[in-house]
C-alpha cells in the first residue's frame, strides 16, 4: 500500500504581512517576534473573516489576493512539512477586518453583541424556556448547554452567572438579564449566606447538594486544592455577582452583606502584624494556623490578597464612592507593590508565600511555577488603581510587566497565552519549560486583552496597542463556540478547541459567565471610552430611596481622571437634567420606587 512519508504537523502562524507573490502563491509572514515564515497558498486555502457570536460564516475565499496586502495581520493554519525544505502550506487564512487597518472586534458593539449571546446561552442552559427558578441551577454544564447528572450548587459559580448577567444588563438594559441577576442574588442570600450575630460578620457556604426538595449544606470547600477548609477566594467571590448588581439597583442589603463579609475578612483572614491575607482558615475555630489546614496553614496567595480588588471591592467603590473602600484598595495594590515583584529571580511574579512573606516554592501544584494570567491581572488592576490614586509604583510595576511578559508568556508565533510555566529556566534553557501542557485558557487571554487595553488607554504605547489586538484576535478567532455557543474552555497551542475532561463543559467549579462576561464588558469600556473616542450607553434601575442623597454614581471603570463625562441621560425613556457631567453621578427623583436610569457617555480628548 502506498503512503506519504516523511513527518508533518498541522500548525498555526500569526502574522503580518511582509509580501505576497500572486503568482507563486508565495505569502511572507513575519511573527511577533519579528521571524519570518513562507507560506504556500498553492493549494487553494479556505479564507473567512472574523465573526462574533451569533454571526453566519463570512467567506473570504474569492478576495485572498487582494487582501494580502503588505503589514495586515492574520491567522494561517496549515500543513508544516519539516522535511521537505520546511515548507508550510495553508490550509485555512482567518482575516481580522476588511480592510488592512481594521479590527472587527474594535467596532462599537462588538463586545456587547457578544455578551448578549453568552448571556443568551447561559439563560437557555440553566432555566431553558422556563421561569428563572435557581432550584434548577446546576453548576456544572455541558459543551452544548446540557446539564450532567451532578446536583451541587456552589455559591461561587452561582455568582459569577450573577456577575454576567448583571454585566450584560449594564451594557444591553434588557430586563431578563436583571431578573436573572436578581433572582441569583436572592437565592444565594437565602440558601448560602450565613448571618453570624454574635461575630458580627457573615460568610458563605461552598454549596449545596439539592437532592429533590431537599438541600444538604456544604460548609467547606470540596474543591481538592482547598478540601475542608474555608478559602478565602471562595468568600470573595461570593460577592463578585452581588455587587455588579448592587451598582444596577443600590439594594442596601447587598452592601450590608459586603461590609459584614469585609469585617470577617478583617477579623479572621487578615494578619495584622505581618500584612496581607491568610488564604485558608479552618472551619472550626477560623484560625488560619490550625493544623487540620496542611500546607495551607498561615500561608497567603493572589488570590488572599490580589482577588478582592477585580471580584467586587472596585465595583463596591465604584457604586458608593467611599473612602474606606479606596482605603481597602490601596492596602491591597501596596501590598501586591511591595511583596510581589522578584525581578532578581524571575520574570515572574511570586505568587505564594508564607506568613512572614518568604517565598512558598513548594506548595501543592504551583511549586516554584508561574500562572502567566495573574501577572498580567496584575498589570491590569495596578492600572486601575493607578487611576483612582496614582503612584509611581503601581504604573512602573504595570509596565514592566506589560514589556517583560510577551516574550515569556505569550506565544509568539501562534497568537494566545499560555497557561502555567516554571518561574526560573532548567539548567542552559532558552525558555521557561511548561508545567504540563502548552494550551491555552479563556480566563488568561482576558486578563492580556485587558492589561494591554488598559494600558494603552492610559499611557499610550505602539506595544501595547499591538499586544491588545493580538490578543483580542486570538481570543475572538478561536475561543468563540460557533456550533454550540458561548467560548471554550481550553484551546490547544494552534487554536484547536481541547474538548476533554472538565475543559469540555462550559460550567463547571473553574468556568461560569465571569471571566468572558468581564471581558465583554471592560473591553468595550476600554476600546470605546479610552481608545477609540466613542460614546457608549449604560443601564441602571435603582430606587431613589436606597441611595444616599438619591445620588447615582455612573462611572464604568476606574478610569482617570476627566477622561469620559456624561453626555446626557435618561428617566424611564424621557430625557433627564439633574445630572453632574464631570463628577458621572446622577440626581435621581424624589419618588417612590425603582427608576430606569439610561446614561451615556462621551470620552474626553485628553490628547
Amino acid at each position: 500500500m502506498a503512503g506519504t512519508t516523511g513527518f508533518s504537523f498541522s500548525d498555526t502562524i500569526a502574522g503580518y504581512v511582509v509580501r505576497f507573490d500572486s503568482g507563486a502563491r508565495l505569502l511572507r509572514l513575519k511573527t511577533a517576534d519579528g521571524r519570518e515564515f513562507e507560506v504556500s497558498l498553492a493549494g487553494d486555502p479556505s479564507a473567512e473573516l472574523v465573526r462574533n457570536l451569533d454571526e453566519p460564516y463570512i467567506d473570504a475565499s474569492g478576495h485572498i489576493d487582494e487582501m494580502l496586502s503588505p503589514g495586515r495581520f492574520l491567522f494561517v493554519y496549515g500543513v508544516h512539512y519539516p522535511e521537505r525544505d520546511g515548507r508550510f502550506e495553508a490550509k485555512r487564512l482567518v482575516f481580522l477586518g476588511r480592510g488592512a487597518e481594521d479590527y472587527r472586534f474594535e467596532e462599537t458593539g462588538w463586545w456587547i453583541k457578544q455578551i448578549e449571546s453568552l448571556a443568551d446561552f447561559y439563560k437557555r442552559a440553566q432555566f431553558g424556556d422556563g421561569p428563572v427558578d435557581f432550584t434548577e441551577y446546576r453548576t456544572e454544564i455541558r459543551l452544548g448547554g446540557d446539564k450532567t447528572a451532578s446536583h451541587v450548587q456552589e455559591t461561587d459559580t452561582i455568582s459569577r452567572l450573577v456577575y454576567g448577567m448583571a454585566s450584560a444588563y449594564l451594557l444591553t438594559g434588557k430586563d431578563e438579564y436583571l431578573e436573572i441577576a436578581e433572582r441569583g442574588t436572592e437565592y444565594l442570600r437565602k440558601h448560602m449566606r450565613v448571618v453570624d450575630t454574635e461575630e458580627d460578620v457573615v460568610f458563605w457556604y461552598h454549596g449545596i447538594s439539592v437532592d429533590g426538595d431537599s438541600e444538604r449544606k456544604l460548609f467547606t470547600s470540596e474543591f481538592s486544592d482547598d478540601y475542608d477548609a474555608i478559602p478565602m477566594y471562595e468568600q470573595i467571590y461570593a460577592l463578585a455577582g452581588p455587587i455588579q448588581t448592587y451598582r444596577v439597583t443600590g439594594d442596601v442589603r447587598i452592601k450590608n452583606d459586603a461590609d459584614a463579609t469585609i469585617r470577617l475578612f478583617d477579623k479572621f483572614f487578615k494578619d495584622e502584624e505581618q500584612g496581607g491575607y491568610y488564604s485558608h482558615i479552618d472551619p472550626i475555630l477560623f484560625s488560619p494556623d490550625h493544623e487540620s489546614l496542611g500546607e495551607n496553614a498561615e500561608r497567603k496567595n493572589w488570590n488572599s490578597v490580589g482577588d478582592h480588588a477585580p471580584a467586587y471591592l472596585i465595583n463596591l467603590y465604584l457604586a458608593t464612592g467611599e473612602q474606606r473602600y479606596a482605603d481597602f484598595l490601596e492596602y491591597t495594590f501596596d501590598t501586591i507593590a511591595d511583596r510581589f515583584p522578584d525581578y532578581k529571580n524571575s520574570p515572574f511574579v511570586q505568587e505564594r508565600f508564607f506568613r512572614d512573606w518568604s517565598h512558598d516554592t513548594a506548595h501543592s501544584w504551583q511549586q516554584n511555577r508561574a500562572v502567566v494570567g495573574h501577572n498580567l491581572k496584575i498589570a491590569w488592576n495596578l492600572m486601575r488603581m493607578n487611576s483612582l490614586k496614582a503612584k509611581p509604583a503601581y504604573e512602573e510595576l504595570a509596565r514592566k510587566i506589560g514589556q517583560i511578559m510577551p516574550a515569556v508568556g505569550s506565544d509568539v508565533q501562534r497568537g494566545g497565552w499560555y497557561d502555567v510555566v516554571e518561574r526560573v529556566k532548567q539548567g542552559d534553557e532558552e525558555t521557561y519549560r511548561f508545567a504540563w501542557h502548552d494550551r491555552k485558557a479563556w480566563w488568561q487571554q482576558e486578563q492580556a486583552i485587558l492589561a494591554y487595553l488598559i494600558l494603552n488607554g492610559t499611557v499610550g504605547g505602539d506595544e501595547n496597542l499591538r499586544e491588545a489586538r493580538q490578543a483580542q484576535a486570538f481570543y475572538n478567532t478561536f475561543f468563540l463556540d460557533h456550533d454550540e455557543g458561548a467560548v471554550y474552555f481550553n484551546v490547544l497551542a494552534s487554536g484547536t478547541p481541547y474538548l476533554l475532561g472538565t475543559e469540555r463543559l462550559k460550567g463547571s467549579h473553574s468556568m461560569s459567565m465571569y471571566h468572558s462576561a468581564e471581558l465583554c464588558y471592560l473591553a468595550a469600556v476600554y476600546n470605546n471610552l479610552l481608545i477609540n473616542g466613542r460614546e457608549m450607553d449604560f443601564h441602571f434601575q435603582p430606587d431613589p430611596t436606597d441611595l444616599p442623597g438619591r445620588t447615582l454614581r455612573v462611572s464604568p471603570d476606574l478610569l482617570p481622571a476627566g477622561s469620559v463625562r456624561i453626555a446626557s441621560v435618561e428617566i424611564d425613556e424621557k430625557p433627564y437634567e439633574e445630572f453632574d457631567a464631570d463628577e458621572l453621578t446622577v440626581h435621581l427623583p424624589d419618588v417612590q420606587g425603582r427608576v430606569k436610569v439610561k446614561v451615556r457617555l462621551r470620552p474626553v480628548n485628553r490628547k
